[in-house]
């Protein structure tokens, strides 16, 4: 048998290691989480009841489980591609077409379409069993399958483009192609919130401007705050979920505020100011613009790094792939490049964390400290969010602080 090469096995090696520590953090999760199980947090004594801690101690204990053997079939088919998928695909591509950048295309297309069609159990697994049996999905079979239909069938018109677009600039320009691409993709990443706003989600839900006492309270909110919106709209979030949110999206005109119609049937007035206030936080402290530099920037990197190693001649032989094609070349030169994403996530996560107390210390500034209290426990109570996770599993995954240090932070 043919020894693998070191690039694969080195790899091979730090993707193994990340998987153990994930494991490893996931068994302190639900140790932590298991053992506090039956004592409600003394700071949440009065405000959640001893049922709904149990019940959110058992979904995140039943999520975690679902991570587990998830991530153990993602690691499986990750190992299969690396070992035998990619060359055999290119192989087929190989007798049945030329090289062009159709042939590249039909490469990557089989091999992201073979990922979804094993991703795809587990998805439904996850919405239509486990979100049902802890009383969260809303999602009938039929409206599962026209949503992930539907986000096919996006893929493909979306992505199907850009990389085709990628794909020529590798065959047709110099050696700096990586920054004709990232100009490009900086384009769609400035207009991408306003092709969703108008385009893209009102294929999946239905937005209606608010009104009401509600809205004029929230207007006058906004007033103070100095923050001009494009509108006020709730949207019919329970078709799919029982969870409760809000979020801002878009820039200048078509910038728009968002309210779930969950949130708004679980909340009081003062509890869904505190939310928007939070979010307001997050546009004053220009925490979005920023979050768009830092992606402009991450990607010019990204792909000034991809770049430099889809032209190494050391790189197919060094995942043992023996058909040369701008595809297995961009994939492996972006799969290569991500590997170091686990560990920029730690510092992603802190960021934001950071971001999210800023936020918070705004809304408690504008709307008063209780508000937000009492809306960041009703949500953590209503989406069964632990109110016991352990430290160093947080740390690691958690964009958001956990429930009780934010409610700590509030009331200190």
């Amino acid at each position: 048998m043919t020894p693998l090469p070191n690039l694969l096995l080195a790899y091979l090696a730090w993707t193994i290691a990340w998987q153990g520590f994930e494991l490893y953090l996931a068994r302190r999760q639900a140790a932590s989480v298991r053992d506090h199980r039956s004592a409600v947090p003394p700071a949440f004594a009065d405000s959640v009841t001893l049922d709904d801690h149990r019940k959110a101690a058992d979904y995140s204990l039943a999520r975690l489980r679902f991570g587990e053997f998830a991530g153990a079939v993602d690691f499986g088919v990750a190992l299969l591609a690396l070992l035998w998928g990619f060359g055999f695909v290119a192989r087929l591509a190989s007798g049945w077409m030329a090289p062009s950048i159709g042939r590249s295309l039909l490469i990557l297309g089989v091999l992201w379409f073979c990922g979804f069609l094993v991703g795809l159990p587990l998805k439904a697994w996850r919405d239509l069993v486990l979100e049902q049996r802890h009383g969260f999905n809303r999602k009938s079979p039929a409206l599962f399958a026209r949503d992930t239909l539907t986000g096919l069938a996006l893929t493909a018109a979306i992505g199907g483009p850009l990389v085709a677009g990628i794909l020529w600039a590798m065959r047709d320009l110099d050696s700096f192609w990586w920054v004709w691409v990232w100009a490009a993709l900086t384009l769609v990443m400035f207009a991408a919130p306003t092709i969703h706003v108008r385009l893209v989600a009102p294929m999946f839900n239905r937005f209606t401007p608010l009104q009401g006492e509600l809205a004029t309270r929230i207007e006058a909110l906004l007033d103070r705050c100095g923050f001009r919106s494009g509108g006020l709209f709730e949207m019919d979030a329970s078709k799919r979920s029982s969870r409760g949110n809000a979020y801002f999206i878009g820039f200048g005109p078509t910038k728009r505020i968002v309210l779930f119609d969950t949130l708004l049937q679980n909340h009081g007035p003062d509890e869904i100011e505190a939310v928007v206030a939070h979010e307001l936080g997050h546009f004053r402290h220009h925490h979005t613009v920023f979050g768009m530099v830092r992606g402009v920037v991450g990607l010019f990197v990204m792909l000034g790094v991809v770049g430099w190693l889809a032209r190494q001649p050391w790189l197919l032989p060094g995942f043992d792939i023996h058909q040369a094609d701008p595809a297995l070349s961009l994939l492996l030169a972006v799969l290569l490049a991500s590997a170091v994403s686990p560990l920029l996530g730690l510092a992603g996560n802190a960021l934001s964390r950071r971001h999210e107390f800023q936020a918070d210390d705004f809304a408690r500034r504008t709307v008063g400290a209780a508000p937000m209290v009492s809306a960041l426990t009703r949500l953590a109570r209503d989406n069964a969010s632990t109110l016991t996770p352990d430290r160093l599993f947080s740390l690691v995954h958690d964009s958001h602080p956990p429930v009780p240090v934010r409610v700590a932070r509030l009331v200190a």
